[in-house]
């Protein structure tokens, strides 16, 4: 594991413990926990998914069973996109918003299970999952490009006022899930890719999110929005510092 994966690794393990934090609030407070990863009602459920997030968060954070936990959450998420958010994508196919919390959704499954399999020795089933694990991602990558193109007026104006040319960035985002979604599906300069998108999560999270959670602390989607963008942030790094382990060993 390289030092940038092993960052990604740590991001992405304290975004799941945040995510964990989230729903412990709201499992006191009058509303459900916005999602994704989860939605849950207040009360023992709530209580328990949080319990659960923080649990594995700290084993992937510390390696400490954290292929296990890793498996697992990776498992629980994308059953979550299968028994829930492709059900709605079907009823509601022209609403964004299962479209994007969905994939938002298997892009963090497919990055715990790549972090599940990324131990493994080349030749087990684990390890030959991690091309199953890509794919998923590059495919979450490419909903999230077509989103920017279908939607470019309006994610235009979620960046900052300071920043100029604001529809020319929300189409060149756009661009740039489609180009990293291309290079991590073919395996073409795939760890370079997956780094950079890590750099672009990141640099979102502290010029873009950030800001929005202080000027709107009580809005529980702006704390969601911001654990996902560092997740994913997290989740990019990951998969550079995998896909080039693959790449190193099937030389």
């Amino acid at each position: 594991m390289d030092g940038l994966s092993r960052v990604g690794r740590i991001l992405f393990g304290v975004a799941i413990v945040l995510f964990g934090l989230q729903y412990l609030f709201h499992a006191q407070a009058a509303g459900p926990a916005p999602g994704p990863p989860w939605t849950a009602e207040t009360g023992i459920l709530a209580w328990l998914i949080g319990a659960g997030f923080i649990a594995a968060g700290v084993c992937i954070a510390t390696r400490l069973w954290a292929r296990v936990a890793a498996a697992l959450l990776g498992v629980a998420l994308l059953l979550r996109v299968l028994l829930v958010y492709v059900p709605s994508l079907f009823e509601h196919l022209r609403d964004p918003g299962p479209w994007t919390s969905g994939f938002e959704l298997l892009a963090l499954s497919a990055v715990a299970l790549v972090l599940a399999g990324e131990m493994e020795s080349p030749g087990s089933r684990l390890w030959e999952g991690l091309i199953v694990s890509r794919l998923l991602y590059a495919a979450a990558l490419v909903v999230f490009g077509v989103q920017h193109f279908l939607y470019a007026k309006f994610i235009a104006t979620l960046i900052p006022a300071w920043i100029p040319g604001h529809l020319f960035w929300a189409y060149f985002v756009g661009v740039a899930f489609f180009a990293a979604a291309l290079s991590i599906a073919t395996n073409r300069q795939c760890h370079l890719a997956a780094a950079l998108l890590g750099l672009m999560f990141l640099s979102w999270v502290a010029v873009l999110h950030v800001p929005r959670v202080v000027a709107m602390a009580h809005s529980g989607n702006e704390w969601t929005s911001a654990f996902v963008a560092l997740a994913m942030s997290g989740g990019a790094w990951v998969l550079a510092g995998a896909l080039q382990g693959s790449a190193r060993e099937t030389r």
